[in-house]
């Protein structure tokens, strides 16, 4: 078994008219053994930006701090938030810094840029980005997130229907992998709010 499996992780983002939403599943587990059903995948930087880290959860929660460090010193010294594209410029160069030992993490970024177009993306363990347009998955639910978003998936949706989409990939997805689920974490992003949402799930 992989160590990026060690833990289990599903981590999806997706883009609507304006909008985002970033989700995850909440299962922390040791290969087959369930250890708890509320990890937090899903990590604010600032008001406009997330990323979700799936993974081995240790290094999901070093990674996160070492990320939250150097976006305060930028607060720092430019007076400012991190554009999306900065941010997930700093996310790559900080993995790739480690190209020889590596974080066994891998991003997906999620963020408002100018005039409130939506910014998603992820990369791997060494930080090579793969920017996308529509949605970008990561964890082990991978394979079936990409199938469940590919036939769901529509352009310019508004937040709920987005929210509703996001949601049915997440759960379907999850049930045929049993490294990764019970429930799921939901964030909503629009320039004016952010909604934060908890599913139920299959529990087994």
């Amino acid at each position: 078994m992989s160590i990026f499996e060690y833990n289990g992780s599903a981590v999806v983002a997706m883009v609507g008219k304006n909008c985002f939403a970033i989700a995850s599943d909440r299962r922390l587990g040791v290969n087959l053994q369930t250890i708890a059903t509320d990890f937090q995948r899903i990590f604010k930087i600032h008001d406009k930006l997330y990323i979700g880290l799936s993974g081995l959860a240790t290094d999901v929660q070093t990674l996160y701090q070492r990320l939250i460090f150097r976006h305060k010193l930028y607060q720092l010294r430019e007076e400012r938030d991190m554009k999306p594209q900065t941010f997930a410029s700093l996310v790559s160069a900080l993995l790739y810094e480690k190209r020889f030992g590596p974080y066994f993490c891998m991003p997906v970024i999620a963020g408002l840029g100018d005039d409130d177009a939506p910014f998603i993306c992820t990369m791997d363990c060494i930080g090579a980005k793969e920017l996308a347009k529509d949605f970008v998955v990561s964890g082990t639910a991978s394979e079936s997130l990409y199938g469940a978003c590919e036939s769901m998936y529509k352009p310019n949706m508004e937040p709920e229907e987005l929210f509703e989409t996001i949601s049915q990939a997440l759960l379907s997805s999850v049930d045929r992998d049993c490294l990764s689920g019970w429930g799921g974490h939901v964030l909503l992003v629009t320039p004016t709010e952010v909604q934060e949402r908890t599913l139920k799930g299959r529990m087994d």
